[in-house]
């Protein structure tokens, strides 16, 4: 059994390491995004902000992963990471699919 901070430190992991992926896939490709640094809901912005937020994301939380790496053994901690990622995803999925729901206009 895993200490109990793995698994809070195992949902945190999983939701930087899924929102880091659409940040840093758009940017790489040179397509406008949605940051935390664009200026609010409905504005986009740039590239290069966009592959730094991204790989940032990936980086922490691939140090979040590193600092758990003992309980990645147990089923349990494995399960967490799989379902809050999915479900992290799936919210994702869901703002960006339909922009007007969350106050945000396509650009």
């Amino acid at each position: 059994m895993s200490p109990w901070w793995y698994y809070l430190v195992a949902l945190f992991a999983a939701a930087l390491l899924v929102n880091g992926v659409p940040h840093f896939v758009q940017g790489v490709s040179g397509q406008k995004f949605p940051s935390p640094f664009s200026g609010g809901p409905g504005t986009l912005d740039g590239a290069v902000r966009n592959v730094f937020w991204g790989a940032g994301n990936l980086v922490v939380g691939g140090i979040l992963l590193w600092l758990i790496r003992d309980g990645l053994d147990g089923i349990v901690l494995v399960a967490e990471l799989v379902i809050v990622g999915t479900g992290f995803a799936a919210l994702l999925g869901m703002a960006f699919a339909n922009p007007d729901r969350f106050g945000r206009k396509r650009g």
